[in-house]
């Protein structure tokens, strides 16, 4: 649908929009992703943000230099009742993240930990992984925009 479309560039962008979104969720200021999200989704979030201890709250925070690997999931072309064309791409990212998480998280799922420095002055990070759907109309007259249609923090969201 787009000729001009590039895989690094859309995961430049994905990076980008991943990096902010987690960081307004862990900051609890849901009101500034009305642009970024659906309301769908905005919801589903309001409702599980809330609920959540301060310490998983903390851990959704991904800083961009903090994401070491992305890749693609799922890519879907898609038309709706109307004829209207969507294109919607799975993202998944791991980064790392230093809150205060148990050694063993709820549901039974180890968090991997990485120790940096020497034993006086170590900090240990978690490699946590989070998953964001891109969802974006094709059809003729419509925004050019990314709309994230879904986010997944495993075992941190749930």
């Amino acid at each position: 649908f787009d000729p001009e479309f590039s895989v690094e560039e859309f995961t430049r962008g994905a990076k980008q929009a991943f990096s902010v979104v987690s960081k307004l969720l862990s900051q609890r200021k849901l009101d500034l992703l009305d642009e970024l999200v659906s309301k769908e989704v905005l919801q589903v979030l309001k409702e599980k943000i809330s609920l959540l201890p301060d310490s998983h709250r903390d851990a959704l925070a991904a800083d961009i230099d903090a994401i070491m690997y992305t890749t693609e999931g799922d890519v879907r072309i898609y038309y709706d009742d109307d004829g209207r064309k969507f294109v919607s791409i799975l993202m998944c990212f791991w980064y790392l993240n230093g809150a205060s998480l148990p050694d063993e998280v709820p549901g039974g799922t180890k968090i991997f930990q990485m120790v940096f420095g020497d034993e006086s002055t170590k900090e240990k990070k978690h490699l946590l992984t989070a998953n964001y759907e891109f969802q974006r109309e094709f059809t003729e007259g419509a925004k050019p925009d990314w709309t994230i249609t879904r986010i997944e923090h495993p075992r941190l969201l749930e």
